[in-house]
């Protein structure tokens, strides 16, 4: 797994962005999710404390209890660690774009009772996987595995908008994501989310896309007003979630991590819909960022 973030600002004279803080990480991680070597690229900071930590099992506890820190300054690094559970989780999907019996390959070596286990603990998790839900329908799992052909989030004509990405030329998952913030009136600030996978031909196809669209009080750093359009999901019960979002308006930014986890557990949410949310705690940095530039022109 190689994680990259970068915080930029676009001159408002116009020319070429300036990079306020950049960040990234390699890292090799088991199929059970637990993380064998991590090292911070640069290496400002030492992680390899996180090594045995699983993604999913408390890592976001290591974090706290090992780098607060980055969490507490609102570092590109932290966004992308806290992002080792999600993208993990998903990372295996990958496969099912290149091996047709990708899925009857991962369960080959599961009794009977081991695949119904797995399917029942997934039961309740998310929107998705809601109870009856067509998630759980292990007879079109298959089918529904999300080959949707799509894009990447960079624009073409704006080289200088993202950092370097990775080359995929055989199996590669990406998860990909940006936070646009300006100041206006209000903060205002647009994001997408994609979770996507490299095809044999050459191109990409996605599993997971969201847009979200906000505004937030200047002062207070309250959420004002929050939309999000699901574009791509793998299930017809995933766009459910995006009803609950409501919950959210009035909160303050920073302490939107805790807050999403707060107010969309299970059913209520959807657990990538909730990454890009539990993201958005980072704006108030990036305003920092924005009022910096504006008062050294």
């Amino acid at each position: 797994m190689v994680g990259r973030a970068r915080d930029i600002v676009t001159p408002g004279i116009g020319g070429a962005p300036l990079v306020y803080a950049e960040d990234g990480f390699d890292a090799r991680v088991n199929p059970d999710r637990t993380i064998t070597s991590i090292e911070a690229q640069p290496s400002r900071i030492d992680l390899s404390r996180l090594v045995g930590v699983r993604g999913g099992g408390r890592l976001r506890h290591a974090l706290e209890e090992f780098v607060p820190e980055q969490r507490r300054d609102a570092t590109p690094l932290y966004l992308i660690l806290d992002d080792l559970a999600g993208t993990s989780l998903v990372a295996g999907w990958a496969w099912s774009l290149w091996d047709p019996n990708w899925l009857t390959s991962r369960t080959a070596n599961l009794t009977p009772q081991q695949w119904d286990k797995l399917m029942k603990d997934r039961e309740g998790v998310c929107a998705g996987f809601a109870p009856g839900s067509s998630s759980l329908d292990s007879s079109r799992i298959a089918d529904r595995s999300g080959r949707t052909p799509t894009t990447e989030l960079r624009h073409p004509l704006d080289p200088d908008g993202w950092h370097a990405f990775t080359t995929q030329d055989g199996v590669g998952m990406r998860r990909a994501r940006r936070i646009d913030v300006w100041l206006d009136d209000v903060i205002v600030i647009d994001s997408a989310f994609q979770d996507s996978g490299a095809t044999p031909d050459g191109k990409r196809a996605a599993l997971h896309e969201y847009q979200l669209a906000a505004t937030a009080d200047p002062v207070s750093l309250r959420l004002l007003s929050i939309e999000a359009t699901p574009r791509v999901l793998p299930f017809s019960e995933c766009p459910g979630a995006v009803s609950n979002i409501s919950r959210l308006l009035g909160a303050e930014l920073p302490g939107l991590r805790q807050k999403v986890l707060e107010e969309l557990p299970g059913t209520l949410g959807c657990t990538h819909l909730n990454d890009a949310l539990r993201a958005l705690a980072e704006v108030p940095a990036l305003v920092t960022y924005l009022r910096e530039s504006i008062e050294a022109a």
